[in-house]
């Protein structure tokens, strides 16, 4: 039983066979030694861990008080790796508010210069913030493809998870996006929304949660946009804290655990991407990087040194957390897998 391993470390090393089996034991009972990258097509960077907002589901337990910013030198790095390699098509831009660093601007402009697509993972209040009410307009200037946090078409469920007033702006933020072509039928300006559960629950059906949060923004409040991802919560910082609280942990990784599909493995956001982390080190995931499991030797340690050659096929760092990605319907940063 999972209540046996201490909840500190029930996320950072594999369970032992004593009470389930470990991630990759699991993955070699479907006939799979080891999980290993297919490819590098995108690279996901957090460019810090400041942010307007404290969301109880947050993994990256980022907040106003937090000081890890990545520097212009580092972004510098992360450009000439992309210069080097035309292969990596995208550039994932991620925080905390990723926008809250100081050259977000600059590095955006810089990947587009490149012909990158660039994805901005944006909270939608951050436009409430003095100084950065521009970046709407300098979003669309720049084709930036918006991936939106919204966890409910509901109130009361967004301002639970992420803070009193959070739904009356985000609403305004999606109605000032509308307004500049984003999520419209014909336009060339990508915006998406994420659900995240509330709880210690996995995702409904994301094609059916869609067409809903679709027909209630569009009546309620006239707003459009692309497409709904569903991501799993993972069991990482903030929302692990809420769940030992609760006295859910054992709970939520039992459901978990019990929910793996093997359908989902192929579409592994790991599989295709490299994740950089605010100093510059390099990890599998987002989630690796939150739990500082570093990429595994000999592939390179950080962007200093990066290399695709060597990265491109390299084995992944799994632990009991990556059932949270292949639970259910699978979850990525791109919504459900399988």
């Amino acid at each position: 039983m999972i209540r046996d391993i201490p909840l500190s470390q029930a996320i950072t090393v594999p369970l032992q066979k004593a009470q389930i089996d470990s991630f990759d034991q699991t993955l070699a009972s479907h006939g799979i030694p080891c999980l290993t990258a297919n490819t590098i097509s995108s690279i996901q960077i957090n460019v810090g861990k400041l942010c307007n907002q404290t969301c109880h589901h947050c993994h990256v337990d980022a907040g106003p008080q937090r000081t890890e910013i990545m520097t212009i030198e580092t972004m510098e790095m992360v450009l000439t790796a992309l210069k080097r390699y035309p292969q990596i098509t995208t550039v994932d831009i991620t925080g905390g508010a990723p926008e809250m660093n100081p050259h977000f601007e600059y590095f955006v402009a810089e990947c587009r210069k490149l012909n990158r697509t660039v994805i901005d993972r944006c909270n939608l209040t951050v436009f409430f913030v003095k100084g950065k009410g521009h970046l709407p307009k300098f979003l669309a200037e720049h084709h930036v493809e918006i991936i939106a946090s919204l966890p409910c078409y509901l109130e009361d469920n967004v301002d639970e998870q992420r803070g009193k007033g959070v739904f009356d702006r985000s609403i305004t933020a999606l109605q000032q996006l509308n307004a500049l072509g984003y999520g419209m039928e014909g336009s060339h300006l990508h915006l998406h929304l994420v659900y995240n559960p509330l709880g210690p629950n996995l995702p409904p059906a994301q094609m059916e949660l869609e067409d809903d949060y679709k027909k209630e923004l569009r009546t309620r409040f006239g707003i459009s946009f692309n497409n709904l991802y569903t991501i799993t919560n993972m069991p990482i910082r903030r929302f692990l804290d809420e769940l030992e609280a609760n006295g859910q942990t054992d709970q939520y990784l039992e459901l978990l655990v019990n929910s793996f599909n093997p359908k989902s493995l192929q579409g592994l956001m790991c599989r295709s991407l490299i994740s950089i982390g605010w100093d510059g080190v390099l990890y599998d995931c987002d989630f690796n990087q939150m739990l500082n499991l570093t990429t595994q030797a000999p592939s390179p340690a950080t962007i200093s040194n990066f290399d695709l050659s060597t990265l491109e096929h390299r084995p992944i760092v799994t632990g009991t957390h990556c059932y949270g990605c292949t639970a259910g319907s699978g979850s990525s940063c791109g919504g459900s897998l399988a």
